[in-house]
């Protein structure tokens, strides 16, 4: 059997749930679909990032076995691509996840932080999360 971090039980899940997204996602026929685009940082990039930093900070180091940290960062990729061709963009997404958990820490934000990784939408484009205004 191989090691596992104990953090194996919420990776499982998380990698599970971005091959059911990948599998079952059909391209929104007038893009975007900033709603949908949303819900996939919400609840798969951000459980991914927050997971990978809980481990890395919180206290005692976890030490990611290799298939842990290729299925987090698999998953991270899948929805960042999903969530580009919620706005019509094709991105074949190649984030590590600590790259990943560095932009979250900088921005503070998941929204913020996709759009620092992935350029999507562009610049200058209105922000998608209701309430934020775009900084600069």
């Amino acid at each position: 059997m191989t090691e596992r971090s104990r953090y194996w039980d919420r990776i499982k899940p998380l990698a599970n749930r971005a091959r059911r997204d990948r599998e079952r996602f059909e391209p929104p026929a007038e893009p975007p679909d900033e709603e949908r685009a949303l819900a996939f940082l919400r609840e798969g990039v951000g459980p991914a990032i927050s997971l990978y930093v809980e481990g890395r900070t919180g206290g005692n180091a976890v030490a990611f076995t290799d298939v842990e940290l290729s299925l987090l960062e698999r998953s991270l990729n899948s929805w960042l691509s999903l969530y580009a061709q919620c706005y019509g963009e094709e991105l074949d997404a190649q984030f590590s996840i600590r790259e990943a958990a560095v932009a979250l820490l900088d921005t503070r934000n998941v929204v913020d932080t996709a759009r620092v990784l992935t350029h999507v939408p562009e610049r200058g484009a209105p922000d998608p999360t209701p309430g934020r205004r775009e900084t600069e």
